[in-house]
């Protein structure tokens, strides 16, 4: 995994929440490659370059969060998707993990905000078309994890 982001737009400002999100989505990816228990994981990913500029709390909530509730999030993420979760790239794999995670878990971020982030991260880190996968189904996914938000949403 190369982390594109510095290359795409090095003048973008990420802020130390994006950076947390940046980082966990590298420690699940890692986790799904290696089977590594979180702890490892997390160790391993506090010791990379910029993680100082990272928001270190969030960081170690979203990757522990999404690895401990996994099962779930993928069972909650099968019906949004069009294929077993095993057959979609580990990259979009881990950041529907964290968007579900985040979308389930963290209601004081509007999802619009975990959608968007989700997005960004699949265009800075994933394939070509995976940012509208990702997209796609975390779209469908906002809808069922949070139908009250949604439809306010869809109201204004």
């Amino acid at each position: 995994m190369t982390d594109k982001t510095s290359h795409a737009n090095p003048n973008k400002n990420r802020t130390p929440r994006h950076r947390a999100r940046e980082f966990a989505l590298q420690g699940l990816y890692q986790w799904l490659l290696n089977n590594e228990p979180a702890s490892t994981v997390v160790t391993n990913i506090r010791t990379a370059h910029g993680f100082d500029k990272a928001d270190g709390e969030y960081f170690t909530e979203l990757l522990n969060g999404a690895i401990a509730q996994s099962v779930e999030l993928r069972e909650v993420i099968a019906p949004t998707v069009d294929r077993p979760i095993a057959e979609v790239s580990p990259i979009e794999h881990a950041v529907l993990l964290l968007g579900a995670y985040e979308l389930k878990n963290q209601i004081e971020i509007p999802y619009r905000v975990v959608i968007n982030e989700a997005v960004e991260l699949a265009k800075s880190f994933g394939g070509i078309d995976g940012h509208k996968y990702v997209n796609g189904v975390l779209d469908r996914l906002a809808g069922k994890l949070r139908p009250d938000e949604v439809n306010a949403d869809a109201r204004r």
